[in-house]
């Protein structure tokens, strides 16, 4: 089950983390990286059902 409650402890840390990382990068690159950060936490989840589900939530 795909959980759409609010679970980040510091959401706010973690989108200027998420920010930085992408300094300096060009959009080709900011892409690619986004593209890797995606297909890790993925793999991380590992549940295709909830991958399917965040997919079609995301949509």
């Amino acid at each position: 089950m795909l959980n759409l409650t609010p679970n980040l402890t510091d959401p706010d840390g973690f989108y200027e983390e998420l920010i930085r990382a992408h300094e300096g990068l060009t959009k080709e690159q900011s892409d690619a990286f986004n593209a890797r950060l995606i297909l890790t936490l993925a793999n991380h989840i590992g549940d295709r059902a909830v991958l399917s589900a965040a997919l079609d939530t995301a949509k």
